[in-house]
């Protein structure tokens, strides 16, 4: 915990007196503004660093980093975030856990902890909290990267067996970024899970548009099975062929394959 020095001002006889105090008040206070400054600016680097070794999986340097920010600050909500991945990958959950609620607790609106703690609850299946934590941080209008805490609360929607819910925050996804091919197709499926096919449809093609147009973007297991089950409700039955063709022949292995043949064993 970081200490702040309270200076108490002593009641002098003599204005020539009480300016020379004042003076010199003024210059304690600089100085530790900018010093309170160069720490906080401190703080900020190690946790930058220590994030960059933990996305190379470099555990020890990303302490390293960590340790140094913690000495400055024992409670910085962002190291303790990142102290909290660090053991979710060691996989330390209790410690993850511990870590992710203690920078919460010292900064409830920090929206980037908040959304490592949610992930971190995902992971460990724990979908109803997780997604009280993605809600959360949805909230946050201002947060750079809204658009993914979104995404991530329709999966977690999914996981729960809400198709509604999953599509609604799918559908906040894709207005936050328009390009967004992930939550495009995340609609799409959700859409038609929710039975709302034509509503679906209209995003599938803008994703297949966007696909057609780009040569290094192919086609998942997914989008192939969401976009057959479209054409199969248009009665489009050459594309869904085509489709279906496509899925057997590049994911043969896949999950998706599996529903489509299932799907057509049922007649439907």
């Amino acid at each position: 915990m970081s200490h702040k020095r309270v200076i108490k001002f002593t009641r002098w006889v003599g204005s020539v007196v009480i300016i020379a105090v004042l003076a010199g008040c003024v210059t304690t206070s600089d100085s530790r503004f900018a010093r309170e400054a160069d720490e906080e600016k401190a703080v900020r680097d190690y946790v930058q660093l220590a994030t960059a070794y933990v996305s190379q999986s470099n555990y020890d340097r990303a302490r390293m980093h960590l340790d140094r920010a913690l000495e400055i600050n024992a409670e910085s909500p962002a190291a303790l975030s990142v102290l909290g991945l660090i053991y979710e990958r060691e996989g330390e959950s209790e410690l993850a856990e511990q870590a992710f609620r203690d920078a919460l607790a010292e900064e409830p609106l920090y929206t980037r902890g908040r959304v490592f703690y949610a992930a971190f609850l995902y992971g460990e299946g724990r979908y109803d909290a997780a997604r009280n934590e993605f809600a959360k941080a949805a909230a946050d209008s201002g947060y750079a990267d809204r658009g993914s805490v979104f995404y991530n609360l329709g999966r977690t929607e999914q996981r729960l067996g809400n198709a509604e819910a999953a599509a609604a925050a799918f559908e906040r996804a894709v207005r936050l970024g328009r390009s967004d091919l992930r939550a495009l197709l995340a609609l799409s499926t959700a859409l038609v899970e929710a039975g709302k096919v034509d509503e679906a449809a209209f995003h599938y093609d803008r994703l297949n548009t966007m696909i057609a147009r780009n040569p290094q973007i192919d086609h998942t297991p997914e989008s192939l099975y969401t976009g057959l089950r479209i054409a199969r409700h248009r009665g489009d039955q050459n594309r869904a062929a085509s489709l279906a063709l496509l899925l057997r022949n590049k994911y043969p292995n896949s999950e998706q394959y599996q529903k489509y043949k299932a799907l057509m064993s049922d007649g439907k």
